[in-house]
């Protein structure tokens, strides 16, 4: 997890206190239970005297108990209200069930619907049988933007200003490991121009093939990803490319239709969405 960045920190309207104490919210994973200060100084690479204090004040505020026992805490349901609540305001997770649920069915692979969430993806809504993948993901869950075929849906629904500062981020944030991943990002690019979805086999676990596609809105939300995958000797490329990744497109915009439409696009960045092959490479600009 990031610490709030220089620019941020100069900021005079940025609350750098709410800033660290969000973060410590944010180090709970949905399989963690307790966790300690150190633990949580760890993932936030706050110093453990200032995770102290701010655990002490999240507890008084109700959004942390602590459980004196283990000298840990987990989170109370203050907090998880505030994750409810979010998810009750989520039209698309709602209505896009019905969908979801059709497509795995008709499939067999997991359908998922996420949001960005810094460097991840965070599911909102999964519609599985239990049997169509290999890891345990659920709502709340979180795959990694640069790998997954949810992740990459994400970022080449951005406009290209807003790519290229994302794309940057994670450059930064995997250094050494980036090349690999930018690499798989920009084949992604080509999918998407040539057929609306990406694709992801063995990209991010070994054993996990999935197609993406994202959904984008005139309301000013989003953009949003959804996802079906299963393990890959279910899902073979083939399938992806030829049954799974066009069933994942019409339902897609079969939802953007019932949600009120697709958000419109300059015809600058239709033109940019038509090329593909090496010219794709360049809407990425900067992040060599």
């Amino acid at each position: 997890m990031k610490r709030a960045s220089k620019k941020a920190a100069t900021d005079r309207n940025f609350v750098v206190a709410l800033s660290r104490g969000l973060d410590v919210l944010r180090a709970f994973q949905p399989n963690d239970g307790l966790l300690g200060n150190q633990e949580i100084a760890a993932r936030t690479k706050l110093p453990k005297p200032t995770i102290s204090r701010l655990t002490y004040t999240l507890t008084k505020l109700g959004y942390l108990t602590p459980v004196p026992k283990f000298e840990k805490y987990q989170l109370a349901p203050s907090a998880m209200a505030l994750g409810y609540a979010a998810l009750a305001n989520l039209g698309v997770r709602h209505l896009s069930e019905p969908y979801r649920e059709e497509v795995m069915r008709a499939t067999g692979g997991a359908v998922a619907v996420g949001g960005r969430d810094r460097h991840s993806m965070i599911y909102f809504g999964q519609s599985r049988n239990g049997l169509a993948l290999g890891v345990q993901l659920d709502v709340g869950s979180r795959v990694p933007i640069a790998t997954t075929a949810m992740g990459r849906a994400y970022i080449w629904a951005l406009p290209p200003d807003e790519r290229t500062a994302l794309l940057r981020e994670l450059r930064d944030h995997y250094g050494s490991r980036w090349a690999k991943m930018r690499d798989g990002i920009e084949r992604s690019g080509e999918t998407v121009a040539k057929h609306g979805f990406t694709m992801s086999a063995g990209d991010w676990q070994n054993d996990v093939a999935a197609v993406g596609v994202a959904l984008r809105l005139n309301d000013g939300t989003g953009p949003y990803a959804f996802n079906c995958g299963a393990p890959a000797f279910r899902f073979t490329e083939d399938r992806l490319l030829n049954d799974i990744g066009p069933r994942l497109v019409a339902m897609v915009r079969n939802i953007e239709q019932a949600l009120g439409g697709m958000a419109p696009q300059s015809k600058k960045e239709e033109r940019k969405k038509t090329r593909v092959g090496g010219k794709v490479a360049r809407l990425a600009e900067g992040i060599r």
